[in-house]
């Protein structure tokens, strides 16, 4: 799949990706035997992303500036 997406749908999944998990955060002791699949779902979202030239790191920043804290870099 790798045509673009439109861009109220590139939006939509930029929206839920901000309150997705960090894949740092998912673990075993906290998901149990799920954990992998979330963290197939993490790395399968940021990959949309990708393709549709949106840097994952960046979301955040791009969607809500007002509560996100600055770069350190």
């Amino acid at each position: 799949m790798s045509e673009k997406m439109s861009a109220e749908a590139l939006e939509a999944l930029k929206i839920a990706f901000t309150y997705m998990p960090k894949a740092i955060e998912v673990n075993r002791y906290d998901h149990g035997d799920d954990y992998q699949r979330i963290l197939d779902d993490i790395e399968q979202v940021r990959e949309m992303l990708l393709l549709n030239d949106v840097d994952p790191e960046e979301v955040a920043g791009e969607i809500r500036p007002d509560s996100t804290p600055n770069s350190c870099y």
